[in-house]
C-alpha cells in the first residue's frame, strides 16, 4: 500500500488516500471462507460482502453516472433503499470481489481521464467536480472500512486498519 505523498500534487494526493481506503476493503476479506464473508453481524444485516457490494455501486455511481460514463448494472432502486447493502442467495464471495474490482477500474479511469476541476451531475441534481466526488468517496469508503474494521473482528478477532506492502 502506497502512502499518500507528502508533497504529491492534488489530485495525486487525493486518489492516494482513496487508494489506502480502497484497499483495505480487499484486505478485510482476505483469508475468509464464504459463510464469514458474508455473515451478518448486526442486527441491521451489515457483513463484509454487504459493504463491499455497496462500495462498488457507490465507486460506479459517483464516478462513472456523475460524469456521463456507462456501468454495468448497479444494485440501486429507490423503492429498495438497501439493495445494494443486501447480499442475494445467488451470489458469491467472488462474485461480489470482482464487481467491487471492476467499478474501482471503471472509476480509475475517470479520474485518470479528468482534471479534478473537471465538473458532473449528482444524480440528485447539482454539479459537482471531481475534486468534490474524489472527498466524497474517501469519505464514504473511510466509513465503511471502518464498519469492516469492526465486522472482520467481531467474526475472527482480526484487527487494523491498513496493511503494509
Amino acid at each position: 500500500m502506497k502512502d499518500v505523498p507528502f508533497l504529491g500534487d492534488e489530485k495525486e494526493s487525493l486518489k492516494a488516500s482513496l487508494d489506502r481506503h480502497r484497499d483495505v476493503v480487499l484486505w478485510k476479506l482476505e483469508g475468509l471462507d464464504e459463510e464469514r464473508a458474508r455473515r451478518r453481524m448486526t442486527p441491521s444485516g451489515t457483513s463484509l460482502l454487504g459493504l463491499t457490494k455497496h462500495l462498488a455501486a457507490m465507486e460506479y455511481f459517483w464516478f462513472c453516472h456523475t460524469f456521463g460514463r456507462e456501468t454495468e448494472p448497479v444494485p440501486l432502486d429507490d423503492d429498495d433503499p438497501e439493495m445494494d447493502l443486501r447480499v442475494e442467495a445467488d451470489e458469491t464471495a467472488e462474485g461480489i470481489i470482482a464487481f467491487y474490482k471492476r467499478a474501482r477500474a471503471g472509476a480509475d479511469a475517470v479520474i485518470d481521464e479528468l482534471d479534478v476541476d473537471s465538473t458532473g451531475t449528482a444524480w440528485f441534481g447539482p454539479t459537482v467536480s471531481l475534486r468534490w466526488v474524489l472527498i466524497h468517496m474517501i469519505e464514504e469508503t473511510a466509513r465503511h472500512t471502518g464498519h469492516m474494521d469492526v465486522v472482520r473482528e467481531l467474526i475472527d478477532g482480526t484487527t487494523g486498519d491498513h496493511v503494509r506492502d
